[in-house]
């Protein structure tokens, strides 16, 4: 079935809350307003009240209540307005959700899913616009899950729902209206902790996830008419992280891009390139690269938002600079 990765969620929550009683959604605006960016639309009608939560806009408590539900055996979706608006709530999923388990003795699991919009949507501004999959991902406890397809927002998010521990699952806000197949199968899911190869190719290995998997398939393009051939490798799990799929391809083509949409500086994407040089440095032909946002807080005004966010230019530019 074609639809649209913003579809694809709806359609993954609606058939997971049919499939579980235990299964309900809670945030801010998601009943009766749909949802800030419509994923939620026409649920609240669907499910009632006892399954499509409105709160006030209180991020600690609304993680808090799903936490304690959680802990009791349900299976709470939490969808934060903007993934940005988490970071309000990061007392509730560090120091509780994430460590519940480990702290219990294994007594308590904490099957939580903590969904929404992250990175720069259009003109959002500073406080609207963060990428905050890097700073779950140093977290023992959490998943971290960020995925580019539509294929994989329904397949990976139902798997989420499925899973004991808490799920953070990011979402970037450009991909709402991404078109894509999904699979008429009520019971498809997609495992966490591997890699797709979106791209093959044999002479440098471009890693991205999230928005800039299609900015790396875009470059990729773009190379291919130069006579280049460069293989794209969509992380979509960064907690765990499946690290031998992109060893294999750095082993293969000898360089290696990261690209990511968060600060350059301290972002998931160092991790991934401190990985690469720690277990393929003689394989490597020119230094791990990188290709991040720039370390400013990001501007309201269009041009400038641009200027901070990677884009097809960038990747071209450091790539063709590791090819030299």
């Amino acid at each position: 079935m074609t639809t649209t990765y913003r579809d694809a969620l709806r359609q993954a929550m609606v058939e997971e809350i049919e499939r579980d009683e235990n299964v309900f959604l809670i945030g801010e605006d998601i009943g009766r307003y749909q949802g800030t960016f419509r994923v939620t639309q026409g649920l609240f009608e669907r499910f009632k009240q006892h399954r499509v939560l409105d709160t006030p806009i209180s991020e600690p408590g609304i993680v808090g209540i799903a936490t304690g539900a959680a802990m009791m055996g349900l299976r709470p979706i939490v969808e934060m307005m903007t993934m940005s608006f988490s970071i309000l709530a990061l007392d509730q999923i560090i120091n509780h959700a994430a460590k519940i388990h480990y702290m219990s003795g294994g007594q308590f699991k904490v099957p939580i899913v903590i969904r929404g919009p992250g990175g720069a949507a259009n003109q959002l501004s500073a406080q609207h616009s963060h990428s905050m999959e890097g700073w779950y991902a140093h977290v023992p406890g959490l998943k971290v899950v960020a995925p580019s397809t539509v294929e994989d927002a329904y397949g990976m998010l139902k798997t989420a729902v499925r899973d004991d521990n808490p799920v953070i699952f990011t979402e970037n806000p450009g991909l709402y209206s991404l078109k894509g197949e999904i699979p008429d199968d009520k019971e498809f899911t997609l495992p966490f902790g591997k890699c797709a190869i979106r791209h093959e190719g044999s002479d440098i290995t471009l890693v991205g996830y999230s928005r800039m998997t299609h900015v790396c398939a875009e470059a990729a393009e773009a190379l291919d008419q130069d006579g280049v051939s460069a293989e794209v490798i969509d992380v979509r799990s960064l907690l765990p992280l499946d690290a031998e799929t992109i060893f294999a391809s750095v082993r293969k083509t000898n360089r290696a891009l990261v690209v990511y949409e968060d600060w350059k500086s301290g972002g998931f994407g160092a991790e991934i390139a401190a990985r690469i040089q720690e277990s393929c440095f003689d394989y490597l032909d020119a230094p791990v690269g990188r290709v991040g946002g720039l370390n400013v807080p990001m501007p309201y005004a269009r041009n400038l938002e641009l200027m901070c966010i990677p884009n097809k230019e960038d990747v071209l530019a450091a790539a063709r600079q590791l090819l030299a």
